[in-house]
């Protein structure tokens, strides 16, 4: 019964959550395919195309990246197929660019969340966006040297893609609409079922030394493994409360949202790149080594900063104690 009443109410969350995507969602691809067709896109994508080409992808690509960067996944998954057709679209590529977008997401609400947790929004930004840059620049160059990846892509699900006729593309947008719900209350009980039987904990715990790896350690390893399989809004919501109690040093606070920028929500936003046909090794298992290994070069580099420059330009809440 417990489980039940859980179930009802993270339903209930799930579905207030949808209806804001919808609002967003809805429109903008409504907006995207009417430019399309007009060939407006076709006439803007060059401005993109130095992004894209730095990681190998179409420059119309360019487009659903940077609606992902301000919306969110959801956002940016209805964009892909239509943008570009699936046809000329390997898995290579959409590993990339589910990369780009699982790095760096909704940045004006998650940022604003690290933000309320102490660091400077536009360092934070930045960094996610380089990152994902760099992570996607990585694997572009692996997969051109090796030629890995190179095969068509065959995604389990097609949000929905570019048709000639309306009435298809509304339907096609509508059944995508419904799939997108499903997909939500799905990974939503299946994360509550995560935590009910414990798997959940095991695996944070399990995370710890990993985590002192990159620089974290004490309190914070904990938050982090919260924000690394739940998301920005719990592990920075949690460390906004550590922060204003003193309990979490504010260079610890710094790193844990370094990492989670880098690496957060793996379940969820994992699970939902990979039906899009991305490769599970690239998007999860080196995206988290990534986070690794770039917030431990940033915690050397922290390490030499006093504190004087790190309150100044790193971290803008009054440190409540500093360390050297």
């Amino acid at each position: 019964m417990p489980f039940l009443t859980s179930a009802l109410r993270k339903t209930r969350e799930t579905l207030d959550i949808y209806w804001v995507l919808v609002r967003i969602t809805v429109p903008i691809a409504l907006l995207t395919e009417l430019l399309s067709r007009m060939g407006v896109i076709e006439a803007i994508t060059p401005a993109f195309a130095p992004v894209m080409n730095l990681v190998g992808l179409p420059p119309e690509l360019g487009l659903a990246w940077l609606t992902g960067v301000l919306i969110g996944i959801w956002g940016a998954v209805p964009l892909i197929f239509t943008l570009v057709p699936l046809s000329s679209l390997s898995v290579a590529d959409v590993t990339i660019f589910s990369a780009l977008i699982l790095f760096a997401h909704a940045l004006p609400i998650e940022q604003k969340i690290i933000q309320q947790a102490g660091p400077d929004m536009i360092v934070t930004t930045i960094l996610r966006l380089a990152g994902g840059l760099l992570y996607g620049f990585l694997l572009h160059q692996i997969f051109s040297v090796t030629g890995w990846l190179s095969e068509p892509v065959d995604p389990a699900w097609i949000p929905i893609s570019a048709t000639p006729d309306w009435i298809e593309y509304l339907w096609g947008l509508a059944e995508t609409m419904v799939w997108m719900f499903i997909i939500l209350v799905t990974l939503s009980w299946g994360l509550d079922i995560l935590k009910a039987t414990g798997i959940l904990g095991l695996l944070m715990k399990a995370l710890s030394p990993v985590l002192r790896l990159a620089g974290i350690r004490g309190e914070a390893e904990h938050l982090t493994a919260v924000g690394l399989f739940l998301g920005i809004s719990y592990g920075a919501g949690l460390l906004i409360r550590e922060a204003q109690s003193g309990a979490v040093s504010p260079r610890q606070i710094f790193l844990s949202c370094v990492f989670m920028g880098f690496a957060h929500s793996v379940i969820e936003d994992t699970l939902i790149v990979l039906a899009l046909g991305a490769d599970i090794y690239s998007v999860l298992a080196g995206r988290v080594v990534f986070a690794v290994v770039a917030t431990a070069v940033i915690a050397a580099l922290l390490s030499n900063l006093s504190d004087r420059t790190f309150f100044t330009r790193m971290f803008r809440r009054n440190p409540i104690r500093a360390e050297g």
